[in-house]
């Protein structure tokens, strides 16, 4: 009797760890402000995917091995939608991660993560940031110099980062991110499509106030022409 044929074992990569999104509101919509603000920052950009809350699996055929950066970005990947982020497939670590913080996990993001980033994953930068201000320092980030992370130095009031060619700081009092070339400060999704929509309806109220102003224009030139023809007539 032939041996039945087994099939071999997979390995199963979960997609949820079980935890929440965000601990608060304001965790959540800090990370997702932050997401969306750099897929349209970078939305020209080939082969940069922005992502966050994703489940990253850095060893092959151990599913326990995982972290779940808040934001993050690496260079030299597609764009494409992920259900997990598996290192040895992408051939590399994220470039920049964002973690925010909070009292119960400031010790992790500054501890066990913070190696983690460090010395398995070679994340170019790290930054860790608590929106309440409930520890201190509330913010602070890293480079990654000869395999160890060094402190980045604040530049007028901002954390320079030279991964994303941007500044993250707060501005009145809101964390976001500036951008030193044009001097502004990238605006949040919401924000994007009310300026957008906003320009919209003002160009479009000028080309409607430009036409008014033809038709006067032909108007008052048709009138001009009629009058002058019926002086030709007279004389």
């Amino acid at each position: 009797m032939q041996d039945k044929i087994k099939a071999a074992p997979t390995v199963v990569y979960p997609e949820s760890d079980g935890n929440p999104f965000a601990e608060t509101e304001y965790h959540r919509d800090i990370m997702i402000d932050f997401i969306q603000m750099l897929k349209h920052y970078f939305r020209d950009v080939d082969d940069v995917h922005v992502s966050g809350n994703l489940l990253m699996y850095y060893e092959e055929g151990n599913p326990r091995k995982s972290v779940s950066p808040d934001v993050f970005v690496a260079f030299g990947v597609s764009k494409k939608k992920r259900r997990t982020y598996k290192i040895w497939e992408e051939g590399h670590a994220p470039n920049f991660v964002l973690e925010v913080a909070s009292p119960s996990t400031y010790r992790h993001d500054l501890t066990r993560k913070k190696d983690l980033y460090a010395s398995v994953l070679g994340v170019r930068e790290y930054y860790i940031y608590d929106p309440y201000h409930e520890v201190d320092p509330y913010f602070h980030g890293y480079r990654l110099v000869g395999g160890v992370y060094e402190d980045i130095e604040f530049v007028d009031e901002r954390l320079p980062s030279l991964v994303l060619d941007l500044e993250l700081g707060e501005n009145d009092g809101v964390f976001g991110l500036y951008d030193p070339n044009r001097s502004v400060w990238l605006q949040p999704l919401e924000e994007q499509v009310k300026q957008e929509t906003e320009a919209r309806q003002r160009a479009d109220a000028r080309a409607e106030q430009e036409a008014e102003a033809r038709q006067r224009v032909e108007s008052e030139l048709a009138k001009a022409l009629e009058a002058l023809k019926r002086l030709e007539e007279k004389s």
